[in-house]
């Protein structure tokens, strides 16, 4: 049954027409989500916390431009290895209002980030670099407080094992920082739905969760 459960989740992350041929790892499993969310013809998509830049790579394909931000000097460096002529990395932190501008991305993805940051700040910064009209998707992490989320997480366990199996093994980027959530899952949903009415959100099987939410377009609305 859970070996089933975890062939039907990867067949569903596959309908994004992509592979994780570089690495795989529990972030990278839900990769092909946040592709799959990019709105046609987006013009400029950002993803934040981008590490060694294997996303900001493959948002390459969907958006006219692609920028990646990182704290990190050395995840940075290895990001700019990558070959993508529409890809730019920066090296500075997303909270920082003079490292990015405000409302000038289509797109905005944040992969296993908030919560390296207090959880309110970063959604509203993520919100503020949003156009109107703009897409955030969010794979977010979460821990254990109840006996439920107890279960459900040790139903991921054989699944992530076999799933690592098939992409020989599971690896994480050296000196990619690493850190623990401090929210529980019951509070990741509340406060999501508080700051982002109408998001989509979703507990996975492999220890995360995502949430795709559309920033109104008031620029859209007509005056009296």
């Amino acid at each position: 049954m859970v070996r089933q459960a975890a062939a039907d989740e990867e067949l569903r992350l596959r309908r994004a027409g992509t592979t994780t041929e570089e690495y795989w790892n529990h972030n990278v499993h839900y990769h092909p989500v946040v592709l799959d969310a990019v709105p046609d013809g987006c013009r400029a998509a950002l993803d934040v916390g981008c590490g060694d830049g294997l996303l900001a790579a493959r948002l390459a394909t969907r958006a006219e431009s692609v920028t990646g931000v990182d704290r990190s000097a050395e995840m940075i460096r290895l990001a700019r290895k990558r070959e993508a002529g529409n890809v730019t990395f920066l090296e500075g932190d997303y909270l920082d209002a003079a490292a990015l501008d405000a409302e000038s991305y289509d797109f905005v993805s944040a992969v296993a980030v908030i919560h390296h940051a207090p959880f309110d700040d970063a959604i509203e910064r993520l919100v503020g670099l949003l156009a109107p009209g703009g897409r955030l998707v969010v794979v977010g992490l979460a821990h254990d407080h109840t006996l439920l989320d107890r279960v459900v997480s040790g139903c991921g366990l054989p699944a992530s094992l076999l799933t690592a199996r098939r992409h020989g093994g599971n690896r994480v980027p050296a000196d990619m920082p690493v850190e623990d959530p401090i929210m529980t899952w019951r509070e990741a949903r509340r406060a999501t739905a508080h700051l982002l009415p109408g998001r989509r959100f979703r507990r996975r099987l492999l220890w995360r969760y995502t949430l795709v939410w559309d920033k109104p377009d008031t620029t859209s609305e007509g005056g009296p």
